[in-house]
């Protein structure tokens, strides 16, 4: 079976997609002047816009890895989580405290969902 990928870049794919299984890149806010809320706020945004392009949404959510720039921002990152997630849905998931690439970045996640049947 093929993997499509979608958004492919030089250095790396917004997404694959193998055998009913959607792949999203590590997902940051364009916007890191925002505080943790906002941008853990546009960072969920994203992956809802990417997961509706391959016929996915959050309540098929798979796995996820949160990663934040400090565990100060938890109670923050989680607030606007508990918001957004799928009740009754909710994933795997694991978060870190990790240096971020670029250090104005306070959350990125990664995803794995299913496609909708």
């Amino acid at each position: 079976m093929a993997v499509i990928r979608h958004h492919v870049g030089q250095r790396l794919s917004e997404i694959a997609v193998h055998n009913g299984t959607v792949y999203l890149a590590g997902q940051i806010a364009e916007d890191d002047d925002q505080d943790i809320t906002g941008q853990t706020r546009e960072v969920l945004g994203h992956i809802d816009r990417l997961l509706a392009e391959v016929n996915s949404d959050k309540s098929h959510l798979l796995s996820v890895q949160v990663y934040i720039s400090d565990m100060l921002h938890f109670a923050g990152m989680n607030a606007v989580w508990d918001e957004w997630v799928a009740q009754g849905a909710t994933p795997p998931r694991a978060t870190v405290e990790a240096r971020l690439a670029n250090p104005k970045c306070l959350v990125e996640i990664v995803v794995v969902a299913a496609q909708r049947s």
